[in-house]
């Protein structure tokens, strides 16, 4: 579940990245872009089937990696989120929650 779980981080970022640099890899072409999501969803299929286990490890890694990737993850794995799908996702809204997030977390209290 770990490997998952930084894997759908790792994957998240890359996606991210891409679509806000698209012409730094021009290798990222269609298809490659379609395998990077469809892996991603996968891992996101695995760390949701291992229910609390999941939530767990993902919450671990958060708290060990406070990193967008990780955050996102988390996120992910909530229920309302269950049936979200990377494709579908309002990528300015999950940008800003991200940021907002990792902004409030760096913040020393």
């Amino acid at each position: 579940m770990r490997q998952h779980a930084e894997e759908a981080a790792h994957l998240w970022v890359t996606y991210d990245w891409h679509l806000l640099n698209p012409d730094e890899n021009p290798d990222m072409d269609e298809e490659r872009l379609d395998r990077l999501i469809e892996r991603l969803e996968a891992h996101l299929d695995a760390m949701r089937v291992a229910g609390k286990h999941g939530l767990k490890i993902a919450q671990e890694r958060y708290e060990e990696f406070p990193e967008a990737g990780e955050l996102f993850l988390l996120r992910m794995l909530q229920p309302e989120a269950a049936s979200l799908r990377v494709r579908e996702l309002d990528l300015v809204a999950v940008r800003e929650f991200l940021a907002t997030k990792l902004e409030s977390y760096a913040t020393p209290t």
